[in-house]
């Protein structure tokens, strides 16, 4: 058979035949003499600090938590230093041009294939086809050949790579985005494919070479891992960049895989969905009673794909039989079946809580809706709570805190503005006045969008999110995921049914991790054993961030706080240095304080966790 003839791709099939190709973790062990770094950095080596694929490389690892350092490589390949007191500096090495790697001058390529080899370190490099790549490549020092500007098809993850840990073998049928893709060969045993996929009629044929030993006719390895045993240096190269889905998940095993499992991410994540506004919404925007059925019905099938799936429902009761005469009975369903969900407070009247400077007047609003929610036996004691529009979270609302605890005995919130919006993955949790404030997610659903057809950029765009795309990526990469969703999502086209349904079942597809729901409170206590680092908040100017600015309360100023300030420790002239600037007329001070006399010690003493106010 020639190269690019048609056959039907064997998932079960490896690149190479390899003795090593079942085994747990690569071949050879780590010398017991050799350290790396206590805490393992990721060394990514990039062309420009602007280049889309490197920020691509550095947003996964910043939203795994993974350490790493960029550095821009020049032409004849230089490194930085890459040992430190005898240790190695990183436990990884990815670089965004393949090239770079291969094309770095001799004493540069030795002295990394002699620490790579030396302190167990792997290689991940990319390969991207331009218009000017020449058909067929060799890489130097190699025995790999790459085939460039190729068009292909039906991808299709190899069951016996021992790199695989989050991924799930199995094909993703059709035609693979864009005609770059460049795909290896190879006739060493050291090589196995991880991925490959069909090229289209014509593509890769009749080039005469032979094919090598046990490599599958007419499939093109797009991904392929180098066991090590040519030269000792283990690799992972792709065909492409980071824009197909599948490539950004084994990307993720591959650093799992080349790290020994020191930079790993576990199986397990934990899955809540909060459905805000409940009995709140415009006629005919909100949930009838088919809706409501139809919520419970999904529920016990989402079960079967996540232990213990509950949707959580923030309720707004001064909105009660506000709809038409259908969604009036989907409000009282809702109540019929008020055991089978869990719930938490919204606002009574959905107001913002930034809005009550008055701490007795926001104290009202939320006895209004505990009275509702005993009235028509909601349970109270779930210790969660979420502000309309996040108001009153962060920056932090004294008044919102004091009022939670005192009528809700509330112990954990979520917000997505802490530290900022965007981008998602620097979002993180801290706890401010005993309560537990935890990174809230999107998923694409807001108040507006309620219509498959009329989903923002297409209907295309919502299931790009689910396969494989920015909501496959959320669940994929944090361990604990809480998302928000509405009420009006789970009306009209059910929105919010459609996407929780098909998310779960594309992980369970095409990943091995095991999804779990814990009640709010479990879930802080998970977030903060493994994040214990972010407990203490972060306070900034709210003034800074437009969406903070309008968020926080109108009787709140940011002239409050200073423009300069003096930092020392004690009898270094600080006391001297703040006399003296004090005698300029233009310049104003802190009240003077009675007991450190005229410091403030905000941020040496336990005034930092009362907040800025």
């Amino acid at each position: 058979m020639q190269l690019g003839q048609s056959v039907e791709p064997a998932c079960s099939r490896s690149l190479s035949m390899s003795p090593y190709r079942n085994l747990p973790y690569p071949y050879p062990p780590n010398p017991p003499h050799i350290h790396v770094h206590t805490d393992p950095v990721v060394l990514v080596l990039v062309e420009s600090q602007y280049s889309q694929l490197g920020q691509d490389i550095v947003a996964i690892l910043e939203s795994a938590h993974y350490q790493f350092r960029m550095e821009i490589v020049s032409g004849k390949g230089d490194l930085p230093p890459l040992t430190e007191n005898g240790r190695g500096r990183y436990s990884l090495i990815i670089y965004e041009n393949l090239l770079k790697y291969a094309h770095a001058d001799t004493w540069n390529r030795q002295l990394l294939h002699q620490y790579c080899t030396e302190y167990r370190v792997g290689i991940i490099g990319f390969y991207r086809s331009t218009e000017n790549s020449p058909s067929v490549l060799k890489l130097r020092g190699l025995p790999l050949v790459l085939r460039t500007n190729q068009a292909l098809w039906d991808c299709c993850v190899v069951s016996s790579s021992p790199l695989l840990h989050l991924t799930k073998p199995g094909t993703d049928r059709g035609a693979l985005p864009g005609e770059d893709w460049t795909s290896f060969s190879s006739n060493h045993s050291s090589y196995q494919a991880v991925l490959h996929a069909r090229a289209k009629e014509g593509a890769g044929a009749g080039s005469g070479d032979n094919p090598a030993p046990g490599f599958a006719l007419s499939l093109q390895a797009t991904v392929v891992q180098d066991l090590g045993l040519y030269d000792g240096v283990r690799r992972v190269m792709f065909g492409q960049g980071l824009g197909y889905w599948l490539h950004r998940l084994i990307l993720v095993d591959a650093i799992s895989y080349l790290t020994d499992r020191k930079l790993t991410l576990g199986l397990d994540r934990h899955v809540l969905v909060d459905i805000d506004d409940i009995f709140v919404g415009k006629e005919g925007t909100r949930m009838n009673a088919k809706d409501v059925k139809a919520l419970l019905d999904t529920q016990k099938q989402l079960r079967s794909y996540i232990t213990n799936f509950t949707f959580n429902l923030g309720f707004s009761g001064k909105f009660y039989h506000t709809g038409t005469p259908d969604e009036d009975e989907g409000d009282d369903l809702l109540l019929k079946y008020v055991d089978e969900f869990w719930w938490f407070p919204h606002m009574w009247s959905h107001m913002q809580p930034h809005l009550f400077h008055n701490e007795s007047s926001l104290l009202e609003q939320m006895v209004l809706n505990k009275e509702f929610a005993l009235e028509h036996n909601i349970p109270v004691d779930m210790g969660y709570a979420v502000a309309p529009h996040h108001s009153g979270v962060y920056p932090v609302h004294m008044q919102l805190y004091e009022a939670w605890r005192r009528v809700w005995n509330i112990r954990v919130t979520s917000t997505e503005e802490y530290p900022h919006l965007k981008p998602a993955r620097y979002r993180k949790g801290f706890i401010h006045n005993s309560i537990m404030v935890l990174p809230r997610q999107t998923c694409g659903l807001f108040t507006h969008t309620i219509y498959y057809k009329e989903y923002p950029g297409g209907p295309k765009e919502l299931d790009k999110s689910i396969h494989g795309g920015e909501l496959f990526l959320t669940v994929l990469l944090n361990p604990i995921s809480i998302f928000m969703t509405h009420l009006s999502n789970y009306g009209n086209d059910r929105l919010g049914l459609y996407t929780f349904v098909h998310l779960a079942s594309f992980l369970r597809s095409w990943t091995n991790l095991r999804l779990h729901t814990l009640p709010p409170l479990q879930l802080a206590h998970k977030y903060f054993q493994l994040f214990p680092e972010q407990k203490n908040p972060l306070w900034q100017n709210p003034c800074d961030d437009k969406r903070h600015k309008d968020i926080w309360s109108k009787e709140k100023t940011c002239d409050r706080l200073p423009k300069f300030m003096v930092v020392g420790p004690q009898k270094t002239g600080t006391t001297a240095l703040y006399l003296f600037l004090l005698m300029h007329p233009s310049i104003s001070s802190n009240f003077p304080s009675p007991k450190t006399y005229e410091e403030v010690q905000f941020f040496n003493t336990n005034n930092y966790h009362k907040g800025i106010d």
